[in-house]
């Protein structure tokens, strides 16, 4: 997976997480992280998406994309095992988590792009290919 924004380039290597089941594990009950790993979560249409952290041992940063593939808001360093719901948007699609302070480190923010071949959407802002 690639983003990239006014800050630059960056790369993650990512599972994805595209049905149910996958999606409601996420990356509970690990303890750790490679830095330039995450998880791309991939919903069949935009919709309204919330996330929490039960059973989430590490500190994530939560990235919200709509269906073009572009950031809407990002969340930072939600707190390990917590159950408060964090709300993500109206219109996300797509959701990557990755190691908690990394969005920061990076300069990630709305209107970042990602590219992925799973945002396989013909209007995506930066498509796979290209």
């Amino acid at each position: 997976m690639q983003l990239r924004g006014d800050w630059g380039q960056a790369q993650f290597t990512v599972e994805v997480a595209d049905d149910p089941s996958e999606r409601g594990q996420g990356l509970m009950h690990r303890d750790s992280l490679p830095p330039s790993a995450g998880m791309l979560f991939v919903y069949d249409k935009p919709d309204e998406v919330s996330f929490w952290m039960r059973n989430t041992l590490i500190p994530l940063d939560m990235i919200f994309v709509d269906a073009m593939g572009v950031v809407q808001h990002v969340h930072h360093e939600a707190v390990p095992l917590s159950e408060e719901s964090i709300f993500g948007g109206d219109m996300i699609q797509y959701v990557l988590e990755v190691n908690g302070g990394l969005a920061r480190a990076f300069g990630i923010t709305q209107g970042t792009e990602l590219r992925h071949p799973a945002i396989a959407n013909a209007k995506a802002k930066w498509p796979c290919g290209s």
